[in-house]
């Protein structure tokens, strides 16, 4: 029996309650017990044994039906689902800069006008693989904009542009002084680059498999190799990027991008300016 129909029977026992005590009040203000007669008395007795029986059993039940309440079980919220948000990525790909590089061993205006050896700038056009990590920070923007993920990226990549390029008199073998042969003989030189960036990351349509995202801008520091005519290795700047990334299977990633390096300036002459465009392979954590 439901609770409901408790209730109903506890309404019907309160109305019968009432009926007795409207009968039996006129008859206890008439006269006393003997007056009544014996046969009214016991009628009256009869009622109110039953409601008494009503009652014990309303309150039986009712007993029951909270004990049922009580053991019936509590249904359990959904759990959480975890997101596996950060990634580590492995990128690679082409790079061109703004400006052919050069550097100390392979192009000179001190060595290359006082004794017109040979040397020259590297291609502008280089290869490059490095990898990164993102760690997610806010899933809504801090509650600016929904489904719209804030990372901090933390990158590294290695360039290089040659590995043959024919060195100047400061790269001569053994030295210039010591010619073989009585000829030169230029070593030749790898120009290579090695840059480390931090940036903010804005990932897109987060829940979704493809995530389109951007690099307003970063921070980064290029290393280059060989240094500058006055031995300048360091050079700081920005960076700006876009890309998207597409989930292929449980946790694994693969995405293609395109980003941006800019410097206030040429570090003592060696210009590291430019953009590198290629895809990477990526594994959540």
């Amino acid at each position: 029996m439901t609770l409901n129909k408790t209730n109903k029977n506890w309404g019907i026992a309160a109305a019968t309650l009432t009926v007795v005590s409207a009968l039996i009040a006129p008859q206890a203000m008439a006269g006393s017990k003997a007056e009544l007669g014996n046969s009214k008395v016991q009628a009256l007795e009869s009622q109110v044994n039953e409601m008494a029986d009503m009652l014990r059993s309303m309150q039986s039940e009712l007993d029951a039906v909270r004990n049922e309440a009580k053991q019936a079980p509590v249904a359990a919220a959904p759990a959480p689902v975890k997101t596996k948000d950060n990634m580590v990525f492995f990128r690679g790909g082409f790079a061109s800069m703004d400006q052919k590089r050069n550097g100390v061993s392979i192009y000179s205006d001190v060595a290359g006008s006082q004794y017109g050896l040979p040397g020259g700038q590297a291609d502008k056009d280089a290869w490059y693989f490095g990898a990164g990590l993102d760690f997610s920070l806010t899933d809504d923007m801090w509650g600016m904009a929904d489904s719209t993920e804030m990372l901090a990226e933390i990158m590294f990549e290695y360039k290089e542009f040659a590995s043959n390029v024919q060195g100047n008199a400061l790269a001569n073998n053994p030295t210039l002084l010591s010619p073989v042969n009585g000829a030169v003989n230029s070593r030749n030189v790898t120009v290579n680059q090695f840059s480390l960036t931090a940036s903010p990351k804005i990932k897109f349509m987060k829940g979704s498999d493809f995530r389109p995202w951007i690099i307003p801008v970063g921070f980064a520091l290029h290393v280059v190799s060989p240094p500058s005519e006055s031995i300048t290795v360091l050079n700081p700047g920005i960076m700006f990027g876009a890309g998207a990334d597409y989930r292929i299977w449980k946790d694994l990633y693969v995405g293609v991008d395109g980003r941006y390096h800019l410097t206030s300036s040429a570090a003592d002459g060696v210009n590291t300016d430019g953009f590198t465009a290629g895809g990477y392979l990526g594994i959540g954590f």
